[in-house]
């Protein structure tokens, strides 16, 4: 699950200040329309390895013979719960549609590093059969409750309840193997813990509330609650202004919904490779296992740990990402544990 600790951001800042003897150099690409750059890039001398980015021999990430969601495709049930406008459900279902490469002939795959391939990694777990989690990922169906059927303020188990609303109301199936049934909650809705120790969770209902056992992921949109927190590295605390990086440019100009698509990111990752709770993960308690998107959160580049986010792009107008999704659209989104690395992994990995 998605924790955003406040606490952690001040340690965050306190490794950046005393790790750092002078600023770094920008690196740049041979090109006009985007540069390469890590904000106070740690030295190397902190890590003997050049995988500084998370990788460790210590990370216990193990198979517990659960499921994956290895059906193809895996079908995305989006519940867009409060006031949602066009361009905010436009931009999210972009990235969503590019999770999948391009399979049709009449559609170009979107350049590199693009959010197809960081799903790549996400597909390189498998099940005992050996069955990888699917690469086609597909909006199935999408229900709209603009009248905030169960509040502007919603218990963790009100979440399970919004979801029986969809089922039994009929818009959604019932789909066991395939399906992801995904939450998404507008600026105007509070949610319990929100802010406070999540920016999102999954796991799955509960029989005796929604008649079936379903996958299910929640994330909300911290634009006008705590962009600080679930939002960041678009924005930061107040006390890190001298300390720690400063605030990123948002890729599509939405603080908001730019750090919820990273969150979007980490729970489907999650979602995908422990959809039970008891498939990938490292510790000894599945109540509060640490996932692949755990073990690299905060990581979107090559040089990134201790308190950087690493080497990530920027384009003429100042804006930060570091993968690309259909129609030109740009992403920053975090790393998640490559299986076969044993490190944290991105498409945009410089080495």
């Amino acid at each position: 699950m998605f924790l955003h600790f406040l606490f952690s951001f001040l340690l965050l800042a306190c490794s950046a200040t005393s790790s750092v003897a002078a600023p770094p150099k920008e690196q740049t690409l041979n090109t006009k329309e985007v540069e390469f750059f890590n904000p106070k890039l740690p030295p190397r001398t902190l890590s003997s390895s050049k995988k500084f980015e998370g990788s460790s021999n210590l990370v216990d990430l193990r198979y517990h013979m659960g499921p994956v969601l290895s059906s193809s495709p895996i079908n995305i049930y989006l519940i867009w719960y409060g006031r949602w406008s066009v361009p905010q459900k436009l931009l999210i279902k972009n990235f969503i549609t590019s999770l999948s490469p391009s399979t049709t002939p009449s559609s170009s795959p979107s350049p590199s590093p693009s959010v197809a391939e960081w799903w790549k990694t996400v597909s390189l777990y498998t099940d005992q059969t050996g069955a990888n989690v699917s690469r086609s990922v597909v909006i199935a169906k999408e229900h709209s409750d603009t009248l905030y059927s169960h509040g502007s303020h919603l218990m963790r188990l009100s979440i399970q309840q919004v979801i029986a609303t969809a089922v039994k109301a009929a818009p959604f199936p019932v789909d066991h193997r395939n399906g992801i049934y995904l939450i998404l909650t507008s600026h105007d809705v509070s949610v319990q813990d929100f802010c406070r120790a999540v920016c999102g969770f999954h796991y799955f209902t509960f029989p005796s509330m929604v008649g079936y056992t379903l996958p299910y992921a929640w994330i909300g949109n911290s634009g006008k609650q705590c962009p600080e927190v679930c939002a960041y590295p678009f924005a930061v605390p107040a006390y890190m202004g001298g300390g720690g990086p400063g605030a990123l440019s948002p890729p599509n100009g939405d603080v908001g919904l730019d750090g919820m698509i990273s969150v979007i990111a980490h729970e489907l990752a999650e979602l995908s490779t422990n959809p039970l709770v008891n498939a990938w993960y490292a510790g000894e308690d599945p109540t509060a296992p640490t996932e692949i998107g755990d073990l690299c959160e905060g990581l979107y580049g090559t040089g990134g740990g201790g308190g950087y986010i690493g080497q990530v792009m920027r384009d003429r107008k100042g804006r930060t990402y570091n993968m690309n999704g259909n129609k030109g659209r740009k992403f920053l989104v975090q790393w998640v544990w490559s299986p076969a690395l044993k490190a944290c992994a991105g498409p945009n990995a410089l080495d």
